[in-house]
């Protein structure tokens, strides 16, 4: 009986298993979430439903990003002197990753139409 009396052999930290099965089943739960999401914008693609925020460029937004580009002037550069003129927004500046994305669309539609 001498053994259950004695300190265990070896090291035994009750607190770290709890801690690695609790990290093992966020990481599960995070995968699920993800796919799941992931899942659910396929499903509002196949829908025709548009997944992000509203859009903030127009014809005239897109007309003066090509002439300042015709100028040579860097992505930011147009941004700043481009303005929204609708929705929440309205009134700011777009993002050169907005002007980035309206101008690579662009030459794909033109590019698909030659």
């Amino acid at each position: 009986m001498h053994f259950l009396t004695g300190e265990l052999q070896g090291s035994h930290d009750p607190s770290g298993v709890v801690f690695t099965v609790l990290a093992a089943l966020s990481g599960m739960e995070r995968e699920y979430i993800r796919d799941r999401t992931l899942e659910g914008h396929e499903s509002a693609r196949t829908r025709g439903k548009a997944i992000g925020g509203a859009t903030v460029t127009d014809p005239a937004m897109l007309s003066m990003a090509l002439h300042l580009r015709a100028q040579n002037l860097s992505l930011r550069d147009i941004a700043a002197r481009l303005v929204i003129s609708k929705g929440k927004k309205k009134g700011q500046h777009p993002s050169p990753a907005t002007v980035l994305r309206m101008l690579r669309d662009h030459d794909e539609t033109a590019g698909s139409d030659a």
